[in-house]
C-alpha cells in the first residue's frame, strides 16, 4: 500500500494519499486539503537511506534537504549527489 505525494497545481500545497492495491479510485477522487482542487501532480517522494561513508562522508558531497509543510505535517525532499 504505497503512500503517494502530490503537489496541487492551483495552490502549491503538498499532500499525501494512501492508495490501496486495488483502489485506483482513491487518487481519482482525491482533493487538495487546502483548496479542494482536483488539479494536482504526483511528485517524487523522499527516500530514507544513507549517503556517503559512515565516517561522515570522507570528502564526498553530502545530500541536501528541503523541509516543508504538507498534509502529513512536515515533508522532506532530499537531493542526492550524483543522482543526475
Amino acid at each position: 500500500m504505497p503512500i503517494y505525494e502530490f503537489k496541487c497545481r492551483d495552490c502549491g500545497e503538498f499532500f499525501e494519499i494512501l492508495v490501496m492495491s486495488k483502489d485506483a479510485e482513491a487518487e481519482a477522487e482525491a482533493k487538495c486539503p487546502k483548496c479542494e482542487s482536483q488539479e494536482f501532480e504526483r511528485v517524487l517522494s523522499a527516500t530514507n537511506h544513507a549517503v556517503g561513508a559512515s565516517d561522515g562522508g570522507g570528502g564526498r558531497e553530502k545530500a541536501t534537504t528541503q523541509t516543508r509543510n504538507c498534509s502529513a505535517g512536515n515533508c522532506t525532499t532530499y537531493t542526492i549527489p550524483g543522482g543526475g
